[in-house]
C-alpha cells in the first residue's frame, strides 16, 4: 500500500499544468501515487499530462468521457486511491518542493484523522499567507470543537480542501465523497461533514501549498447559475445539523454562516448574468424563509447591521439592494 494518493482534477488548464505537474516532481516519493483526473479538458491539459505521465513516478490517468465537474473528479481518484492518507490539488494550484513528504511525517506523529495547513495565496507575483482558524497548532483536536461559536471564525470558514491531509478510514465504505450535484459550494459542505463525523485532526504549521487566485477560468470568478450551488450545499448542511445529536450546538454557526453567505452574493448580484441574478433573488429569499425562524432571528439581530438589514429586506420581499 502506498503512503499517500494525492488527488488532482484537471480541466482545460493547460496554462498552469505544467507547473502544477512539475511540483508534483519535485515531491515524488516511492511510497507517493499521483492520481491525475482529467475532467474532459478540450485544450492543451491531455497532451501536457500524457507526458508528465510518463516521467513522474507512479502516476494514475483518469479520464473522464464527459465533463462532469470538479465534485466527481475527485470522487473518481479517491475511488482508485490505494495509500493510507489522501491529499488533494487542483489542476492550477502547486506544492513547494518537500512539502508532502513533511505533510505526511507531521500526521503519522500525531495519529489523527486528519489535518489541514497553511496556504500561500498567490495573485500574480504578489504571496499572502493564510493560515487556519484552529485555537492551536500541531496538537490533536476533536473536530467538533472546530465548528462553534457562531460569532468567530473557525475551521468550517477555512474550506480549503487541497490544504491538509486524510486518513483513509474516512473514505472506507464510499464515505465522505463530495456530492457530484454541486457545481461550487462542494468543498463547503464537504468540510463541514469532515468535521461533524471525524473523531480527530490538527492544524499543522506546514504552508507548502500555493492556491493560484485570479484565474479566469476558475468557477471562484464565474458569475452564472453554478454559482448559486452554495443554496442547495447549505440547504444539505442545514439538514445535516437538524440531524445531528448536537443541533442547538451547531445550528446557530450554520444558520449564521449560510446568511453570511447569501449577504456576500446579493452583494454582488449585479455582476451576475441577468437571468441568474434574478434566480439568486429569488432562491435566496426562499432560502430564507426555510431557515428554523428563531435561529435567524437570533442570528440577523447580532450580525452587523449592513448585513442584517439586507437580510431581512430580502427576506421581506423589498428590495434588497
Amino acid at each position: 500500500m502506498p503512503k499517500l494518493s494525492v488527488v488532482v482534477p484537471m480541466h482545460n488548464v493547460g496554462a498552469f499544468a505544467n507547473s502544477t505537474l512539475r511540483s508534483l516532481a519535485n515531491n515524488a516519493d516511492p511510497d507517493f501515487e499521483f492520481l491525475l483526473v482529467d475532467d474532459c479538458s478540450t485544450d492543451s491539459t491531455p497532451w501536457i499530462i500524457d507526458r508528465w505521465a510518463e516521467r513522474l513516478p507512479n502516476a494514475k490517468v483518469i479520464r473522464h468521457e464527459k465533463n462532469v465537474g470538479i465534485a466527481q473528479a475527485r470522487n473518481s481518484g479517491i475511488d482508485v486511491a490505494a495509500g493510507e492518507y489522501i491529499a488533494f490539488l487542483d489542476g492550477d494550484d502547486w506544492y513547494g518542493p518537500g512539502h508532502l513528504t513533511e505533510l505526511v511525517s507531521a500526521i503519522e506523529e500525531l495519529g489523527c484523522d486528519f489535518a489541514r495547513t497553511d496556504h500561500v495565496q498567490a495573485t500574480g507575483t504578489k504571496r499572502v499567507l493564510r493560515r487556519p482558524p484552529a485555537p492551536e497548532r500541531n496538537t490533536v483536536m476533536d473536530p467538533r470543537d472546530g465548528i462553534a461559536p457562531p460569532h468567530m471564525e473557525t475551521m468550517v470558514d477555512y474550506p480549503f480542501v487541497w490544504a491538509g491531509i486524510y486518513h483513509r478510514r474516512l473514505f472506507d465504505d464510499g464515505g465522505m465523497r463530495f456530492v457530484t450535484e454541486l457545481r461550487t459550494a462542494e468543498d463547503r459542505l464537504w468540510i463541514w461533514r469532515l468535521h461533524l463525523k471525524a473523531k480527530s485532526y490538527a492544524s499543522l504549521g506546514l504552508h507548502g501549498v500555493f492556491y493560484r487566485r485570479g484565474v479566469t477560468t476558475s468557477l471562484t470568478q464565474v458569475k452564472d447559475a453554478r454559482q448559486l450551488d452554495f443554496i442547495p450545499a447549505y440547504d444539505m448542511l442545514l439538514q445535516d445539523v437538524l440531524d445531528d445529536p448536537e443541533t442547538e450546538r451547531f445550528l446557530p454557526k450554520a444558520v449564521r454562516t449560510y446568511c453570511a453567505m447569501i449577504a456576500f452574493h446579493i452583494g454582488k448580484v449585479n455582476e451576475y448574468e441577468p437571468s441568474a441574478a434574478k434566480r439568486l433573488r429569488h432562491e435566496a429569499r426562499a432560502a430564507l424563509l426555510r431557515m428554523p425562524e428563531q435561529v435567524l432571528e437570533e442570528t440577523l439581530a447580532t450580525i452587523d447591521s449592513t448585513r442584517s438589514r439586507l437580510l431581512r429586506r430580502l427576506r421581506d420581499g423589498r428590495k434588497a439592494a
